[in-house]
């Protein structure tokens, strides 16, 4: 009872209390950028949450199978050191001065991360320096590591870095930009604007995790590498504009109440439509116009899994991220049922299947997008519509069907074509044939009736009437 009455008591408080005001709150929403992923996600596809290799900021940190690269974190901070000649108590100091705003970037963060402020900025530290170090070991030939270093040599290049790669990649592994930001000022001690100093690490962020995506705008400025990743998927916005269908209203309606079925690729390549490359990487880069769908490469492997769940998990738990990753997902699966439209996708160079298996990727798009949503106004959606449009007219599934089934290689176009010439023929014989017989003279007499003799004719006589 006397529970109950403290908690009444503390609600009564809370509601005579002026407390923070709207703008107040959202500040401090604004300032959450890294997730604790809840278990309602996660028990989906646990694996894929999960760092494999190493750990960055502390929702992994002290794992057991993560504890090997703290020894090469080090080791990347004492080369940091050295290459930049800065003290580690400087270093130390300049982070201090965040270290509030770095908490902020996480939600929820464990009471002793907020206790133990050294530890807090010595991990900071620590995660930031290793990053930094794997950007440069990318971006150029490095000098200070021994040739057989089996994480910043060769050979890590090749065995080590993929899964470092990945692990930076996982929502629950990030550290804020912030970290970054301020090593390289204190590395460097020159006057970037600001602008400058973002664009600098999203370059070297996307050379590293993104390389067959160069930037061709500016990123501005990113909460964390997932942010950085996110965005060079969707720079830039499509370059086939999609026709919006003339009944808009009625098929916004059918499409809000469920009744409208998007179709796979194979029963839209039956009904006429025909599959094409975009023009750019990017996944806002999906159009549909004059019966033609351009969708842009995508190169499924053993990563994709886990990069795309992380996005859509970031796009799901942070408010303004933005839908797009999550709705060309889900586009996807639409059309994606089987191992067919797969295949189909494959042929027209739209899907790059590095897995092996069609069956294993149309099983994956069918399992990224259980228990998501989308937004049912933007501009997927009017691609579907388009889409749906034009399946509906009779006409076009007729033309459709006669290209699918006359003209789909060289032989059957040499059989339609000879068809069509016998046939034409045949008409022709035909009506020459009729023609012929309605056009010809009477007939002349027999040979035996020419031979035959004239009998005279003997006059009858004539009756006179009395």
């Amino acid at each position: 009872m006397e529970l109950e009455m403290n908690w009444i008591d503390e609600i009564n408080n809370e509601i005579k209390s002026s407390g923070p005001s709207i703008s107040d709150e959202m500040e401090q929403w604004k300032k959450h950028s890294i997730y604790k992923i809840p278990s309602i996600v996660t028990n989906l596809n646990k694996k894929a949450y999960k760092p494999q290799a190493i750990s960055f900021g502390p929702y992994h940190y002290g794992e057991e199978h993560l504890k090997a690269m703290e020894e090469h974190k080090h080791r990347a901070l004492v080369h940091f050191l050295k290459r930049c000649q800065k003290s580690i108590e400087l270093v130390f100091q300049e982070m201090e001065q965040v270290v509030q705003e770095l908490r902020d970037s996480y939600k929820p963060l464990d009471p002793i991360w907020i206790s133990d402020t050294p530890k807090f900025v010595q991990m900071m530290i620590l995660d930031g320096c290793f990053i930094l170090e794997i950007l440069r070991n990318n971006d150029c030939v490095v000098d200070d590591y021994a040739e057989n270093d089996p994480v910043f040599g060769e050979h890590g290049k090749f065995y080590i870095l993929p899964y470092i790669k990945r692990d930076m990649l996982m929502l629950e592994n990030q550290i804020p930009m912030m970290v970054l930001h301020t090593l390289i000022q204190l590395e460097t001690r020159t006057e970037l604007e600001q602008e400058d100093d973002h664009e600098l690490v999203n370059e070297k962020i996307v050379k590293l995790l993104n390389p067959s995506t160069p930037l061709i705008q500016s990123l501005g400025k990113c909460m964390h590498i997932l942010d950085v990743y996110r965005k060079s998927l969707i720079q830039q916005g499509p370059s086939h504009p999609t026709r919006m269908p003339k009944a808009s209203k009625r098929n916004w309606l059918t499409l809000e109440a469920g009744e409208e079925i998007i179709r796979s690729a194979v029963e839209l390549h039956e009904a006429g439509i025909r599959f094409k490359k975009s023009k750019t990487w990017s996944l806002k880069d999906v159009s549909f116009d004059r019966g033609v769908l351009r969708l842009p490469i995508l190169v499924v492997d053993d990563t994709t899994e886990y990069m795309l769940l992380n996005l859509i998990a970031f796009e799901r738990l942070h408010v303004g991220a933005g839908n797009e990753i999550t709705s060309f997902i889900f586009f996807m699966d639409t059309i994606v049922d089987n191992a067919m439209d797969v295949a189909l996708l494959n042929r027209n160079g739209i899907i790059i299947n590095a897995l092996g298996s069609d069956k294993v990727v149309s099983k994956l798009f069918n399992s990224l997008s259980k228990d998501i949503t989308v937004d049912r106004h933007g501009v997927l959606d009017v691609v579907r519509m388009s889409m749906s449009d034009y399946c509906q007219k009779p006409w076009k599934r007729w033309r459709a069907n006669l290209i699918q089934t006359y003209f789909r290689n060289p032989w059957a176009i040499v059989s339609l074509v000879a068809a069509i010439f016998l046939f034409a023929l045949t008409i022709v014989q035909t009506v020459y044939s009729v023609r012929q017989f309605y056009q010809s003279p009477s007939p002349c007499p027999s040979p035996s009736q020419a031979k035959s003799p004239i009998l005279p004719v003997t006059p009858r006589p004539h009756h006179h009437l009395l």
